[in-house]
């Protein structure tokens, strides 16, 4: 890597991490409860604290920026890898249908356990990502049946199944929260709309090891990553097996989303924005754009969050709803763009 270039990285990667610490310090000490930043180092160091602020910033506060920050390094993180895979940048974990065959599962398990276990019990929560998985696994599995063309898979076909079995998914969610009470169906809707609302600690410590996991195996890759971006042939010719690799890479991006989802709902547009900002800061070795992308899609996140729950106070938006406000306008943008 020349000095020049690691320079930049470097430069973007910790310009990066500075505005997650000031998005994260912003969300911390604004609100509807506004807190010093002097309460906020007491209460953390746990020097003359008050029940207070241990319940707004301990119970509220922080664990919904953590869980913010983990769910947009996972979501783009898995959508540099399925761009990477597809050769496609319009790719995305909500456009292929990851995001709603997982959102399905866990909506199939709220329903059948009817609220008792989400967000209450150790066990309902650490068995959500697991759920989830198994819808996404499922979502992947059909995909790569219908887009499987002449012993490979089609990367346009991938997109068109992706996007078909998406809605499949969607649909059914949507016929399983109609037959809720109503208690369930509000939790059920403003979950599946995408929201970090109901944050708390128990999350962080189910979705932490998903990211531990996978997120390094997928770093590992980076390189291979890199390959896919020629020719199948040439690919091959190299040593790789393809579709092998293809399958460990979409695997371990279907574990992000899963554990991703089972938390926070669907959050769509993290996965397609975050890696073609990361491209166009720091270029397109994987090695770099991984890093990077996870930072965006932690600060997309973050920020989104905070404007969400403070801009129209009273009302707080579900933060899945404010990143499509900006998503869907920079997806029509890469539209044009690659018709052009």
């Amino acid at each position: 890597m020349p000095k020049q270039s690691f320079s930049r990285y470097m430069l973007v990667l910790l310009t990066g991490i500075g505005l997650i610490v000031i998005a994260a310090y912003t969300s911390l000490t604004n609100g509807s409860f506004d807190i010093m930043i002097g309460d906020v180092v007491n209460t953390l160091l746990r020097i003359d604290p008050s029940p207070e602020n241990d319940l707004v910033i301990l119970e509220f506060r922080l664990p919904r920026i953590v869980i913010a920050g983990l769910v947009g390094m996972g979501l783009a993180i898995a959508g540099t890898v399925i761009q990477g895979i597809t050769r496609n940048g319009l790719a995305d974990p909500g456009i292929l249908g990851i995001n709603a065959g997982a959102g399905a599962a866990i909506v199939i398990f709220m329903f059948f356990f009817q609220g008792k276990l989400h967000g209450t019990g150790w066990w309902g929560i650490m068995t959500m990502p697991l759920f989830g998985l198994v819808g996404g696994l499922a979502s992947a599995i059909l995909i790569y049946l219908f887009s499987w063309k002449n012993g490979r898979i089609d990367s346009q076909r991938l997109i068109l199944t992706g996007i078909a079995i998406g809605a499949g998914f969607s649909a059914l969610a949507l016929f399983l929260t109609l037959k809720m009470d109503a208690k369930d169906f509000e939790m059920a809707a403003v979950w599946t709309s995408g929201s970090i609302y109901n944050a708390n600690w128990k999350y962080v410590v189910s979705i932490l090891p998903w990211l531990i996991i996978l997120i390094p195996l997928i770093r590992r890759s980076a390189y291979t990553l890199d390959l896919f971006q020629l020719e199948e042939s040439s690919v091959k010719s190299l040593g790789v097996n393809v579709e092998r690799q293809k399958g460990i890479l979409l695997l371990g991006s279907i574990g992000l989303v899963s554990a991703c989802v089972s938390v926070s709902g669907g959050i769509g547009f993290i996965g397609l924005m975050s890696p073609h900002i990361a491209k166009r800061l720091v270029g397109v070795h994987h090695n770099r754009v991984l890093p990077v992308s996870a930072v965006i899609g932690m600060l997309l996140v973050i920020g989104s969050d905070f404007i969400a729950k403070t801009v129209f106070m009273p009302v707080e938006l579900p933060v899945g709803v404010m990143i499509s406000i900006i998503g869907v306008p920079y997806f029509i943008y890469l539209l044009f763009k690659a018709k052009a």
